[in-house]
């Protein structure tokens, strides 16, 4: 990997802020369509009521634009597939995260893509154990997406985006992929390829998934609240929901990414 950026979406767009990135924007929203409809294949999943006038919203002059739609199932407590953003003014940030229900200890899965203005790709397994003691579960999970790791880490194609956020980045496993890349096709297929890698993985990984005893699982959901709460009000690109939509809305979308005002139950065992 080429060397690393250390520099807020605020500065990154800020200094492209006129980049049309229509296309790139169809190409990584197609992407994660593409996974999605693995998703939707494999788990029974409901619309949550509270997102349903979300789909979509933009501002007044049409130039930004949004869509948040939020499903709930049996197994899973919380999937949010949504985007955000100007795609012929530089920024866009899709997002794809499906949170387990306690009944499993399997990890969440954590997908972003977007531009600012080239594309910004997170992929990772959201850890729900402590990865330095408890070494059966990052055998198990994260040895596996160890070797693509450390495939993007040589690609000089790829160069890693390092937050200014001390919690995002202590909320990323040790194999997460947090970078940036120009829009090429060639390094939009190896992205495509890493994410459904990713995701294929993590779909078998629900075919027998680990039990949690009845007893543990209301702590575990309360840590995965806790998780994820602290991960979506802590991003720094809140500000730009803000700037574009207004706080009122923007709050609001916040609340929408963690499940603040879901009207459906959580997961059966969460």
């Amino acid at each position: 990997m080429s060397n690393a950026t250390v520099k807020s979406l605020f500065e990154l767009v800020g200094e492209r802020p006129d980049i049309d990135n229509s296309g790139v924007f169809v190409q990584l929203w197609d992407i994660l369509g593409e996974i999605r409809a693995k998703i939707d294949a494999r788990f029974e999943l409901h619309p949550d009521a509270s997102t349903a006038d979300l789909q979509p919203y933009q501002t007044a002059n049409g130039e930004g634009k949004g869509l948040l739609s939020a499903f709930t199932g049996p197994e899973i407590d919380w999937l949010v597939h949504s985007y955000i953003g100007s795609p012929k003014a530089s920024f866009t940030n899709m997002h794809l995260t499906c949170w387990l229900g306690a009944h499993t200890n399997v990890p969440h899965l954590g997908i972003a893509l977007g531009t600012m203005p080239d594309i910004f790709f997170y992929i990772d397994y959201v850890p729900r154990s402590d990865l330095v003691v408890d070494l059966d579960y990052l055998d198990k999970y994260y040895e596996p997406a160890n070797q693509r790791y450390l495939d993007i880490q040589k690609d000089a194609r790829f160069s890693p985006f390092v937050s200014k956020s001390l919690y995002m980045r202590q909320s990323q496993s040790s194999t997460s992929l947090c970078g940036l890349c120009k829009p090429t096709p060639d390094a939009v297929e190896v992205l495509r390829e890493a994410l459904h890698e990713h995701v294929d993985r993590w779909l078998a990984w629900q075919d027998a998934p680990p039990v949690v005893p009845e007893a543990e699982r209301l702590a575990l959901a309360a840590r995965d609240l806790l998780v994820r709460r602290a991960i979506t009000e802590r991003d720094p690109a809140n500000p730009m929901g803000e700037i574009m939509f207004g706080k009122p809305l923007a709050d609001r979308l916040v609340r929408a990414l963690w499940g603040g005002d879901r009207a459906n139950p959580r997961a059966r065992g969460a």
